[in-house]
């Protein structure tokens, strides 16, 4: 097992400060090589702070965040707010910033629902894929890497940072690293995926604006794959004017489409560096 598998810091505990209002601490494994907390991290604390909401009904089915600022790792503060919670769907508004910090960080609004038992249908079908035990297991000799490397392991053909190559879909086997799958870890790992500017462009910085997750699988299907690897389909439209698109799928191995979403992200292309 992994130091990773048993680090506590992977923990998302929060404390409550009042009605609607949370604090909890986010450790430093949860950064981004640069600095400011992994995207991902915002998504799963999103849906543990409307879990332990005593007036919320029901599991997370969409949300949308979008990133105002980076947010630090260290004490936070998180707001929840009901807009309506019905017996079947509620809408809540959560709130994330840094500790004492008024101004807000990240902002969400989550869809919750108690599912109600129809007849299943879908269109869409699992790719064809590799399967993970065929695929190398990616090592990070530098320590934590971006978009939640050292929470979930990603198994792909492709490298990183990807190369452009004209074609910006990917295929990726990934599975926690810490924990088995629940609603929290789905959301979490739609921001695991590079910016497909990565994959038009070299020299790429970029910053995730919105992220908008459909939470489709109920939360004992999740239990059912327990920490088993699931197949991310990834793959953008377009990029201009500083902003650019993306799209991805969430698989589980017998074929269940398990969430989907849709990001846009911030980006600019540094210039080359200069001879000596």
């Amino acid at each position: 097992m992994s130091d990773v598998a048993t680090n506590p810091a992977y923990d998302i505990a929060l404390r409550s400060a009042g009605p609607g209002r949370w604090t909890t601490h986010a450790a430093r494994e949860w950064r981004n090589p640069g600095g400011g907390l992994w995207g991902g991290y915002a998504l799963g604390l999103c849906v543990r702070a409307l879990e332990a909401e005593p007036e919320a009904g029901g599991e997370a089915l969409s949300m949308t965040l979008t990133y105002a600022a980076g947010l630090p790792a260290g004490d936070l503060d998180v707001r929840t707010r009901r807009l309506r919670q019905g017996r079947s769907i509620g809408v809540w508004e959560v709130e994330v910033s840094p500790a004492g910090v008024e101004e807000v960080g990240v902002h969400g609004m989550v869809t919750l629902a108690t599912r109600p038992a129809t007849p299943p249908f879908a269109f869409a079908a699992l790719p064809q894929a590799p399967a993970p035990e065929d695929l190398p297991s990616p090592e990070h000799p530098a320590g934590p890497a971006h978009f939640g490397a050292s929470a979930f392991e990603r198994r792909t053909l492709d490298g990183f940072p990807p190369r452009p190559t004209g074609d910006s879909r990917s295929l990726a086997w990934v599975r926690p690293r810490n924990g088995v799958w629940d609603k929290a870890l789905l959301a979490m790992v739609t921001d695991n995926s590079a910016p497909r500017a990565m994959y038009a462009l070299e020299r790429v910085m970029t910053t995730t604006l919105s992220l908008t997750v459909y939470l489709h699988a109920r939360a004992e299907e999740l239990a059912e794959l327990k920490d088993d690897f699931i197949l991310i389909e990834c793959e953008g439209r377009v990029g201009g004017g500083g902003a650019s698109d993306e799209r991805s799928s969430y698989w589980s191995r017998d074929g269940r489409l398990l969430a989907t979403s849709e990001q846009l992200a911030w980006y600019r292309q540094m210039p080359p560096a200069s001879a000596e």
